[in-house]
């Protein structure tokens, strides 16, 4: 199974930028994306061979996620207790495992929303445990978090702020040892330079000054079936660019 996961920045702005391009090149059997930015009316793009799910920000052009699958899940369940206004989560379940699409909250400069941050960090992790028990997971999405210093560029320079405190790194490493494998540093444990999201500002992206805050997270007891997790930074489209996961299962 081939599964994507991109923060596109806006879903209309990228469709303009080769979305669909890319999309049909990956050939996904689900291919999730955050920060859609919309609702679903304002978009009419479908693809062929896909049902495709949006969960929207009740405030408009903000946060967002979408699944598109070409297998129909069970069932879909948008957003969990105590956080349904952003649009920031898709759980759906496919009988053998549950995908579980985020956009985790930024927690902003200076640190402003950190409070918030780490109450759904802590309403998430206890959902998945709960979930875990019931079925495999596989979590993606743009967490928001660069758990080590080999994760990012500059890191140095970046402890504290948001994306990279001692609050955030702890939260995500409780999410990991509550059972789950983060798979990139599963297969490519020392693999540095390696980055999904670049600033805007001052060429970043160019001179590969990135974080790596994009992910996917499968449950330790099916992380034995993974066979890739790759990260795509020729797709452009985005601030972010895609990563994936293949995986028996």
């Amino acid at each position: 199974m081939k599964l994507i996961s991109w923060n596109v920045n806006g879903f209309r702005a990228c469709l303009t930028k080769g979305f669909e391009e890319s999309f049909r090149g990956f050939d996904a059997d689900i291919f999730c994306i955050q920060e859609t930015k919309m609702q679903p009316e304002q978009v009419t793009t479908s693809f062929d061979g896909y049902t495709q799910y949006f969960n929207s920000a009740v405030k408009k052009g903000y946060s967002g996620t979408a699944v598109f699958t070409k297998t129909v899940p069970e069932s879909v369940v948008f957003n969990f207790d105590g956080h349904t206004d952003e649009g920031r989560a898709i759980i759906a379940d496919y009988g053998s495992f549950r995908l579980v699409n985020l956009y985790v909250p930024n927690a902003q400069r200076g640190l402003a929303r950190i409070d918030y941050r780490m109450q759904w960090e802590d309403d998430l992790r206890a959902l998945l445990t709960k979930l875990d028990k019931e079925k495999p997971i596989i979590l993606c999405g743009d967490l928001n978090v660069a758990h080590q210093e080999i994760d990012l560029k500059n890191a140095k320079a970046n402890i504290g702020n948001a994306g990279f405190s001692d609050e955030e790194r702890g939260k995500f490493g409780a999410l990991l040892d509550a059972g789950f494998t983060d798979t990139f540093r599963y297969l490519h444990p020392d693999q540095r330079d390696a980055y999904s999201w670049w600033s805007y500002m001052g060429r970043a992206r160019e001179k590969n000054v990135g974080w790596r805050i994009d992910y996917f997270l499968v449950s330790n007891r099916i992380a034995d079936r993974i066979r890739a997790a790759e990260i795509y930074p020729s797709i452009l489209g985005s601030d972010h660019c895609p990563v994936g996961l293949e995986i028996e299962i």
